[in-house]
């Protein structure tokens, strides 16, 4: 019998974290809930392979969600998180993305979608771990020294192993499907953060640094994803001298 799969809810509000752990165990998972972001680190620190999936409120005594959460990726942990909380601002979802998560879901929330939502954020992390689950033909792409296999979330670059996270994943396949096009960053919000394009956010710019630190040889002179001032980036596999 396979593992279960161990999921730590991060959540203040008793009565919330106790039905959220509830059905989560009746779905058939582990599920370990604390109710600070100090406590949540620990946990995980302790053995960060323990961990599959962080379901993360954002108001929580003494260490914001976002602190958390800011915390894990500079850690280089690339464990999913889903962000719950009763912040509905555009700002909230964009500082949110910003730091790191990989999804938002508002409260109050419907209960089957975040049943859905952890199954698929689950999945997917399966796939970049490298872990055998049922998929279709792989996808895979190769430029300069790096190969991605967009199914099974595997990122080789130089004959290392990277990691990245979904929206990493996402934001890469969209450059690498529009090879050679200027894009400008509202198109970027809107087709990859699913975001209005009038946002004003560092996020495009935030994770186009982590994709030039992944792939490029020198990230302060990029040569496949390129800066075109005033008006948005473009990705050229054949790199430029």
């Amino acid at each position: 019998m396979p593992e279960k799969k161990h999921i730590l809810v991060v959540e203040d509000e008793e009565h919330l974290a106790v039905g959220i752990k509830f059905n989560l165990e009746a779905e058939g998972y582990r599920v370990t809930a604390v109710g600070d972001g100090g406590s949540a680190l620990k946990v995980i620190e302790r053995d960060p392979k323990v961990i599959d999936l962080v379901i993360l409120d954002l108001m929580l005594p003494g260490m914001s969600g976002y602190q958390v959460c800011e915390t894990l990726r500079e850690q280089g942990n690339n464990i999913p998180v889903l962000i719950l909380s009763a912040r509905t601002l555009t700002e909230d979802r964009t500082r949110g993305f910003e730091v790191g998560a990989d999804q938002y879901l508002n409260k109050p929330f419907d209960l089957d979608e975040l049943l859905s939502r952890v199954k698929t954020m689950l999945t997917l992390y399966d796939r970049r771990a490298g872990l055998r689950v049922p998929q279709p033909p792989a996808s895979t792409y190769s430029f300069a020294n790096a190969f991605i296999n967009f199914e099974t979330y595997e990122v080789v670059v130089g004959g290392r192993p990277a990691k990245l996270t979904e929206l990493e994943m996402k934001l890469l396949r969209y450059f690498i499907e529009h090879e050679g096009r200027v894009i400008r960053r509202e198109e970027l919000l809107t087709e990859v953060w699913d975001m209005p394009a009038t946002v004003t956010t560092r996020a495009v710019d935030q994770f186009i640094r982590r994709l030039r630190v992944i792939f490029e040889p020198d990230p302060s002179n990029p040569r496949y994803f390129l800066t075109i001032r005033d008006v948005g980036y473009r990705f050229v596999s054949e790199g430029v001298k």
